[in-house]
């Protein structure tokens, strides 16, 4: 199951299903953490989870897919709060498990900064206990509080200024001096004996008790009527600053004291710390004390104290390269697994999924867990029947980490039957490769269902009331075979509105909803059509890259002659390896996904071309680097470029741009001049970047 499997002793094949997992239950845990306050697994399994994700990608790169949750910052903000767009996104966090994950994130920052051994043992950071609360910006505009969002998904969150305004710890006004604007991010939570106080109110009033502190505090503020939240004891400690008008303290630790002159609350355990040993040590004592502390942390986080290195670092998708969380170890919990079942996937992957006698851990009841394939079962040897140890640790669904032995009753190992439970076809394990597959391709309903489902899903079509149940409704009813007869449900508008669950108006939504797709961008389309290892992010790699539809498929069709422009050109796009290039490929050469596509072409009203994301100096242009640069690091240079707007490939073509020559740059500069293509020392490169020159980096 994905929480037992490790990164490495995963094969690529198995490491593909094992990502596609992911992917997908990790959004639905984001969404049901984010929009609906109600965790479905644990922190620590679901930092396992986001673990196993980051390893398999780091391990496999060219299985990086474009939904990589490694980019998914909470969910997108949803009820009936009025939407706010962050000024600065406020991401998220990745995570380590020890010293060894610790010294590997500084190693890490050592590298990309191109820092010494000695360099890096010096740097410093800020140890914050991480509150298990709900993450908040809080905006100052000239010394007044104007504005009160969530997180949402980063991008952004709900309006809540008014639920925030009742909160003793939230300054109606700074005390100068301050800049004209500032983002003050932070998180709302609920003290332990607060919440034991709120959930005996609650049942006093026969209303359901809350979870735990974190939902509570989440629903608190929540709250449409603002009075509800003013009796609701909430506390605030700040930690960090989006958006800033002027320039900040140049230290972490100094700005943490200008929150405090502001009047705002910071923790007091927060510490400076210099170094990992130091940064270990403070872990420890906090992990002794946490059970005395007034309120729920899982673990610390650690800010790299310098600001200029911070700003330099910048951000790797969803996470600041300059922090990280390092949190404290899972539960575990033994029960009784009663059954293993079969499920399908889009891709037609049987995936077993143990059945499990209810059990409580860490805080969750947990039901079911993936145990990922055939040979993993094996392995372990698990029967149905067994009691088993029971994990929660990082995996969307918690992990079975090994049989209770002795059993207590002799039972038959698990045959796994070699044939689709949902139609019947034979199942077949390509050479190479973990994963049994149905090869009963789209006659198969599972198969249908699932590629319909992900056609209309939040980052592909995103149509609203076309969900699971619903697609299976109309595909047995066989309104719905292929994507394209999404676009043909508004002759069966009449007939749905006369079915059971359904009316008038509701039926007139859908139809509404689903013409207001038939104008969408080239991005969402790539990815709906569900190709293995296009994700949302690598869709809109190939989105910005070739910009239309007609483009697009006219170079991938091309690119089918191993050798070609084409071909090679595929390649050089960074994020898009030889894995991802195979499945474009093998995608294009099946007759009826081209068929699929001309259907879609046909009912569609148009595909947006594809906007850059990022505007700068060097927006649309394509940049190769080669040689050694001396006065910064390579992904250094990549993360500047593209902050800049511009495409970072690893080879020369007719399309680059630019070509950067770092020291004893080798064949791409013979290459460059062949084509005629603009080439660059590393100063010519660094004011065309608007950077000051700075003193060489010494390794």
């Amino acid at each position: 199951m994905l929480a037992e499997q490790t990164a490495e002793e995963t094969d690529e094949a198995q490491a593909a299903r094992t990502l596609e997992q992911l992917a997908r239950l990790l959004r639905q845990l984001d969404a049901a953490y984010h929009q609906a306050d109600a965790p479905l697994v644990d922190d620590a399994t679901y930092d396992r989870l986001r673990t196993l994700n980051t390893l398999l990608e780091k391990r496999f790169p060219g299985l990086r897919r474009a939904d990589s949750p490694a980019q998914d910052i909470g969910a997108p903000a949803s009820g009936p709060f009025r939407r706010h767009r962050h000024m600065v996104p406020m991401l998220s966090l990745d995570n380590v498990f020890g010293r060894e994950e610790f010294d590997a994130f500084i190693n890490r920052i050592a590298r990309f900064l191109g820092l010494t051994e000695a360099q890096a043992h010096e740097l410093a950071f800020v140890a914050e206990p991480k509150i298990d609360g709900l993450s908040i910006s809080l905006t100052y505009e000239h010394g007044r509080f104007i504005r009160g969002t969530t997180r949402g998904d980063g991008t952004e969150g709900e309006d809540v200024t008014a639920n925030l305004r009742t909160m003793d710890d939230i300054p109606d006004h700074l005390p100068a001096p301050y800049p004209d604007v500032i983002e003050i991010r932070g998180e709302v939570f609920l003290s332990k004996q607060a919440f034991l106080e709120l959930n005996a109110a609650q049942e006093r009033a026969g209303e359901k008790p809350f979870a735990n502190p974190r939902n509570a505090a989440a629903g608190s503020l929540r709250q449409l009527d603002p009075a509800i939240t003013a009796k609701r004891p909430l506390s605030l400690f700040a930690y960090a600053a989006g958006f800033c008008s002027a320039p900040l303290a140049a230290t972490h630790h100094d700005y943490l004291k200008q929150l405090e002159a502001w009047g705002l609350r910071v923790n007091p355990l927060s510490l400076r710390v210099g170094n990992a040993a130091e940064a270990e040590a403070f872990m420890a004592r906090l992990a002794r004390g946490r059970s005395a502390l007034d309120y729920d942390i899982d673990g610390v986080v650690y800010k790299l104290d310098d600001r200029a290195l911070q700003e330099r670092l910048g951000f790797a998708g969803r996470a600041p390269r300059w922090a990280v969380a390092w949190k404290f170890p899972a539960e575990q919990a033994i029960t009784r697994l009663e059954k293993i079942e079969i499920q399908v996937g889009r891709t037609g992957a049987l995936t077993p999924v143990a059945l499990l006698q209810a059990v409580n851990v860490g805080g969750v009841i947990v039901t079911r867990a993936s145990l990922h394939n055939e040979d993993e079962i094996t392995r372990k040897d698990i029967r149905e029947g067994d009691l088993v140890h029971v994990q929660r640790a990082g995996d969307v669904i918690p992990q079975v980490t090994g049989v209770v032995l002795p059993r207590d009753v002799e039972r038959s190992p698990y045959v796994f039957e070699h044939v689709c439970p949902i139609c019947g076809a034979h199942a077949e394990r390509p050479e190479g490769e973990v994963v049994w597959r149905c090869s009963g391709g789209l006659t198969c309903p599972a198969q249908v269902v699932e590629r319909l489902t992900h056609f209309v899903s939040r980052d592909a079509f995103d149509i609203d009331g076309l969900g699971e149940r619903t697609i299976v409704e109309f595909h047995e009813l066989g309104w719905l075979r292929t994507p394209a007869d999404i676009f043909r449900l508004h002759v069966h508008e009449a007939e749905i509105a006369g079915r059971d669950g359904w009316g008038k108006l509701s039926a007139h939504n859908l139809v509404t909803a689903i013409e207001a797709r038939r104008t969408i961008e080239l991005s969402r389309l790539i990815y709906a059509l569900g190709i293995r290892r296009i994700g949302i992010n690598n869709a809109r790699l190939l989105a910005r890259h070739y910009g239309s539809l007609a483009n697009w498929r006219q170079q991938m069709e091309k690119a089918a002659i191993i050798g070609s422009d084409e071909r090679l050109e595929l390649g050089s796009i960074t994020g898009i390896g030889t894995a991802i290039a195979d499945e474009l490929v093998a995608f294009f050469a099946e007759e009826h996904n081209r068929a699929t596509l001309d259907d879609l072409d046909s009912v569609l009203a148009r595909v947006t071309d594809e906007e850059m994301v990022a505007e700068g100096a060097l927006s649309g242009k394509t940049i190769v680097f080669t040689g050694t640069l001396v006065t910064m690091t390579r992904p250094e240079a990549r993360a500047v470029a593209e902050r800049l707007g511009a495409r970072v490939s690893d080879s020369v073509s007719k399309k680059t741009d630019i070509v950067v020559l770092g020291e004893k740059a080798g064949s791409k500069v013979r290459k460059a001049a062949e084509l005629g293509v603009t080439t660059m020392d590393e100063a010519g490169w660094r004011l065309l970047a608007g950077m000051p020159p700075i003193t060489p980096r010494h390794e």
